[in-house]
């Protein structure tokens, strides 16, 4: 079966078509099947659809997604009462520990993004263990690793090689995604896959990060906010006044 590949982190300025435009072309180009784009929290639904209007005539699947950068885990918690039902996935970055425990423990939260700072990057067993019971994935953007150089691409390297050993070991799904703002950010799933090796993934590990990993986010998150969906587990399977 043909493999299909989802870019699950595009970041344009959502208020400048013509960029936005020619990010999702340069996709559809790079062989996506769908992408998700990083929303404002408050975007108006206009931006919404304009782009959903852009990606269906490129043949793409757009998956909306907001990313949280709260202060602290209470400011986490009433973003996601807000944002949870508004679009389809929803990551954050884990700018404490605070952050990083709370985001890893609410299943509200798709995917967990840590900054690039050995100071200030709190991806660790303790997280690990959390996310993994409650769904919770790992997304790395394998854009910086492209523009970083020298130096800082070494330490960058070392520490989403320690990153992965650590979701690998607690059963953390990964998320492979590009981060682009531009389109020359993009490259092709496949050599994404191969750059996934430099950071200890093997080339099934790096395409199930570009497609089964992300798409079953989607599918999942797509099932809950159906009006079908009534807890976990269950569905209204009929309605009706013979029900």
């Amino acid at each position: 079966m043909r493999r299909t590949y989802i870019d699950l982190h595009l970041c344009p300025s959502i208020d400048q078509t013509e960029r936005v435009k020619a990010l999702l072309e340069k996709s559809a180009e790079m062989g996506y099947s769908a992408v998700g784009i990083a929303f404002p929290a408050e975007v108006e639904e206009k931006h919404i659809d304009e782009t959903k209007k852009i990606c269906c005539g490129l043949g793409l699947d757009l998956v909306t997604r907001a990313d949280l950068a709260p202060k602290s885990a209470r400011d986490l918690l009433a973003t996601l009462k807000k944002v949870r039902r508004k679009f389809e996935v929803i990551a954050v970055y884990c700018n404490s520990r605070e952050v990083a425990i709370q985001a890893a423990k609410d299943r509200r939260v798709d995917l967990l993004l840590f900054l690039n700072d050995p100071r200030r990057h709190f991806f660790s067993a303790s997280e690990a263990k959390l996310a993994s019971e409650k769904s919770a994935c790992l997304e790395i953007n394998l854009s910086q690793l492209i523009l970083s150089e020298g130096l800082s691409r070494i330490r960058l390297m070392g520490m989403l090689r320690r990153d992965v050993m650590v979701a690998r070991k607690f059963g953390v799904p990964i998320v492979l995604s590009s981060g682009a703002s531009e389109p020359y950010m993009l490259r092709r799933p496949l050599d994404y896959a191969s750059l996934a090796y430099l950071i200890g993934l093997d080339l099934e590990a790096a395409n199930k990060a570009l497609s089964e990993a992300p798409r079953s986010i989607v599918e999942r998150n797509r099932r809950k906010l159906s009006p079908d969906y009534i807890c976990p587990g269950v569905y209204v399977i009929k309605r009706g006044g013979d029900c």
